[in-house]
């Protein structure tokens, strides 16, 4: 690494770090572990490029610190799933930012990840279904292997509405990316989940419909959703060993 990129390295490393803490005495486990992988990383590349043999020293000791601690994270969290206790609870602030879908689901998006199941009544309207999109389009852009993609959702039965046509597309866009988008409806659904099948379950009061309208559209956040403000709403996080088929 060269010297002169040394200090925003080490800046990064401390920022990720600083927010595994503060998810850590929150217990947002799960999110907490994924930040002290990346600072972990950072810092071991910070190691490699040192020469002051004091500062090496430094660097060890914090990298072994930080490595018990993700790895006492990394067993309790495999207990609690093991016994199925599992839960992790976010509560979103009015106007809060920073909850785009990346840094929402991101933690819990695995190599093992295939099929997905979304299960949201209020997936109608045209911001509604950009929403949906964006999710879709954020499994494309994580490590993951997502081959199939369930919907269930309300049917619009106002005809000359979009929700039909807009569904269809996304269906035939996926299918180029090789990823089954399967769409079923249903007049009595009422809850908002999403299941992965690598045991995750998140359940989230507003379902994918929790941004607020932008000001403008050329407003901040218009278009980089952690920059959006959010409406007030709790998410759930839950693990099961055997995620439901429906």
């Amino acid at each position: 690494m060269a010297q002169d990129l040394l200090p925003g390295v080490e800046s990064s490393a401390v920022s990720v770090l600083k927010r595994a803490v503060q998810l850590d005495n929150c217990s947002r486990f799960q999110e907490a572990l994924v930040c002290y992988q990346e600072g972990i990383q950072l810092l071991l590349d910070v190691l490699k490029a040192v020469k002051d043999e004091a500062k090496k020293m430094h660097y060890r000791e914090k990298i072994k610190g930080y490595m018990e601690r993700a790895e006492q994270i990394k067993e309790h969290t495999t207990k609690l799933k093991e016994e199925g206790k599992y839960h992790e609870q976010i509560k979103i602030a009015d106007s809060s930012t920073g909850y785009s879908y990346e840094s929402l689901f991101k933690p819990y998006i695995t190599d093992g990840l295939t099929e997905v199941w979304v299960e949201d009544p209020y997936v109608r309207h045209v911001h509604q279904l950009y929403n949906f999109l964006r999710f879709c389009e954020m499994l494309l852009k994580c490590p993951s292997t997502v081959k199939t993609i369930h919907l269930l959702t309300s049917q619009d039965e106002d005809s000359s509405t979009q929700q039909s046509s807009a569904l269809a597309e996304m269906k035939q866009s996926l299918l180029s990316k090789d990823i089954c988008l399967d769409i079923q409806y249903s007049s009595t659904i009422h809850d908002r989940e999403i299941r992965f099948n690598n045991g995750w379950i998140i359940k989230i009061g507003r379902g994918l419909d929790y941004f607020k309208k932008p000001k403008g559209r050329f407003s901040v956040g218009y278009c980089d959703y952690d920059l959006r403000e959010c409406h007030e709403t709790t998410v759930d996080i839950f693990h099961t060993k055997h995620t439901k088929k429906t």
